[in-house]
């Protein structure tokens, strides 16, 4: 791809763009334009949505005037001889920048924060085509850095840009400190050559099948929703008084028995305090009913009201899969009390966990959030979020958890900070893990129960925290810090894809050419609540490296897992002598692994010499002659 020509900054008035000019601009360079705003999209949206808002971003950056001889001002330096293009640069890095910025209940969010009106697909999920070790690794350290530290390296890569000019861009649209961007873009050892790559490339796209079977469900549940919506509006034509507006709750669909019972504070049920000593489960129904609020009728009313017909104004989220419905009969309540700056309500439904939210006073900045919990058990109920302000977070712990602590994964060798929690079981606020930025540390969750058991659990940015577990995927474990301490990082990926439980697990060690010392072959599986969607990822870590470099990823496969523990992945590496070398490693029951242009070679590790930029593919073969291929 070719970039637009660059020219010395000029130090005169900006110049005023013609509309006209902008559009040639924007349909000369579009791919080149998308291409910018996927790679400084966060990595936590996934790759189907980073395509489609990255088309939306570019598609969207032209001014809305659009009348003949219409001019626009344009940027300053920033090193394009092209005013024009230099104009829908800065638009496409501003509203890529913008969507990077974490939502939050007390602020309207921005255009960009949204998923994107155009373009749609539907039915199908796109994504770029997948590249090589290199690539991914190139991901993986773009994905920890902050939006305006990626889009420094991108500029500097794909622009050809020098730092004053990227100073220029980034400052024009709307970064708060450039110089700490370029800071950050040092840090990354990669090429930029890597930036032209397929893998990033949102305009030469791979399609797979949503879920099918769920799609029919979805089809027959619209076709129930649309004849509901018609008997309800003609009920709500019926002469006679109606309910009213509750808080910030929409206006009512219509009188009915059992939906009334659902929405009446005095109906909700609650546990006994000891209820769980005597209990034979350990979930959230034996959770007491805690907070001081819990006898307020008028806000278990709003709270109820809303969680059945939320209004405009309400902020409404959910997990992935996660019905955001009304509720279908009494919910049991959890918690009802101030945390901070908030009235927050929690209620349990059997399927979910539900978390109502409003301000101290008035209930125009309401919250309604959903975490599907059905079958959590133990661990899986330990904690639910009550709120999350400024990058702190406050848990509410269940009544079996005797003391709570915050571990840094980063730094296992140190002793977990105390967490005081009030005599309802609220934690004190403590920093959760990083989001933005470099992964300096990785702040969990460490609970000890009745029995005497600690476990490790970590927030992925929904209500119920991710349970990390550690060993072989038929017989998973409570992990130590030691077991995530090189892995912790690479969570950041699979951020609200409503995460249940993730499993770190060592399938092999390699002594490394050349007396390098030994690597170890890590394998981290993220399981979800609705059971689908899994995300894998091998990783290579050496013992001198401070964390892992991806090697492979994979989604919604059965690879290492209780059903399919075998995996397969490989590097190239370079020897302190320089030298570079493909290894590749692979589960126990392979029995060879067999390179391109190669033969088998015995064992369930490889390590040849090769090309720095060698296409390479891998297949192990299993004892009863099964093939094994990489994650993909």
């Amino acid at each position: 791809m070719q970039s637009p020509s660059k020219s010395p900054h000029p130090s005169g008035p900006a110049p005023v763009v013609d509309v006209e000019q902008a559009e040639a601009a924007l349909v000369e360079h579009y791919p080149r334009l998308v291409r910018l705003a996927y790679l400084v999209l966060p990595p936590s949206l996934g790759r189907n949505r980073r395509v489609l808002t990255a088309h939306a971003l570019t598609q969207r950056a032209l001014p809305r005037s659009r009348r003949p001889g219409a001019g626009i001002p344009g940027q300053r330096g920033g090193g394009a001889s092209d005013p024009g293009y230099a104009y829908v640069r800065v638009q496409v890095l501003r509203g890529a920048l913008d969507a990077g910025v974490p939502l939050h209940w007390r602020s309207w969010p921005k255009r960009a924060q949204l998923p994107p009106v155009l373009p749609q697909v539907r039915g199908l999920r796109l994504f770029p085509r997948s590249g090589g070790s290199d690539e991914l690794a190139l991901d993986q350290r773009l994905s920890a850095l902050s939006g305006a530290g990626r889009a420094a390296f991108v500029l500097r890569g794909l622009e050809g840009l020098d730092d004053a000019a990227v100073e220029a861009v980034l400052a024009a649209a709307g970064c708060d400190d450039p110089e700490d961007a370029l800071d950050e873009a040092d840090e990354v050892e990669a090429g930029h050559e890597l930036l032209a790559s397929p893998e990033f490339d949102p305009c030469t796209l791979q399609a797979r099948p949503t879920d099918l079977m769920r799609r029919r469900q979805h089809m027959k549940a619209a076709g129930v929703a649309a004849a509901a919506a018609l008997v309800c509006g003609a009920l709500l034509g019926l002469p006679g008084d109606g309910w009213g507006p509750d808080g910030a709750a929409a206006p009512p669909y219509a009188r009915n028995p059992a939906g009334q019972a659902a929405l009446d504070p005095g109906q909700l049920t609650t546990a006994a305090a000891g209820a769980w000593k005597r209990s034979a489960r350990t979930d959230f129904s034996v959770w007491p009913a805690r907070g001081g609020l819990v006898g307020d009728q008028d806000l278990l009313r709003r709270a109820l009201a809303v969680w059945a017909r939320p209004g405009e104004s309400v902020q409404v989220s959910a997990t992935p899969g996660t019905a955001a419905g009304a509720p279908p009969g009494p919910a049991q309540l959890l918690f009802a009390g101030e945390v901070d700056s908030a009235r927050v309500v929690l209620f349990y439904d059997g399927l979910r966990i539900v978390r109502y939210a409003e301000p101290l006073k008035g209930t125009s900045g309401a919250a309604l959030d959903f975490a599907r919990v059905d079958g959590a058990t133990g661990t899986e109920a330990n904690a639910v979020v009550v709120n999350r302000a400024d990058g702190n977070i406050r848990y509410l712990t269940a009544p079996w958890v005797r003391a709570a602590g915050v571990q840094d994964l980063l730094k296992p060798a140190a002793r977990p900070a105390a967490l005081h929690r009030s005599k309802d079981g609220v934690t004190d606020p403590f920093s959760g893990p990083v989001q933005t930025g470099r992964c300096t540390s990785w702040n969990a969750l460490r609970l000890r129960d009745h029995s005497g058991a600690t476990r490790l659990s970590t927030d992925l940015g929904e209500l119920v925290p991710a349970h990390l577990t550690a060993g072989r995927p038929q017989a998973p474990r409570e992990a130590t810090p030691a077991e995530w301490s090189k892995s912790a990082c690479s969570l950041a990926t699979i951020r609200s894809h409503g995460v249940r439980t993730v499993n770190s697990w060592t399938y092999a060690q390699q002594a490394l050419p050349e007396g390098n010392g030994t690597a170890s072959w890590v394998c981290t599986r993220a399981e979800t609540w609705r059971g689908a969607d899994s995300r894998i990822l091998a990783q290579f870590q050496t013992a001198a490296g401070p964390a892992g470099a991806i090697a492979a990823k994979s989604e919604d496969s059965p690879a290492c897992g209780a059903r399919d523990p075998q995996v397969l992945a490989g590097v190239r590496w370079k020897s302190r002598a320089g030298t570079w070398y493909l290894l590749a490693a692979g589960s126990r029951q392979i029995t060879s692994i067999t390179a391109t242009g190669g033969g088998p070679v015995p064992g369930h590790v490889l390590a040849a010499r090769t090309g720095r930029n060698a296409e390479v593919s891998l297949t192990g073969t299993l004892a009863d002659g099964k093939k094994v291929t990489t994650l993909r």
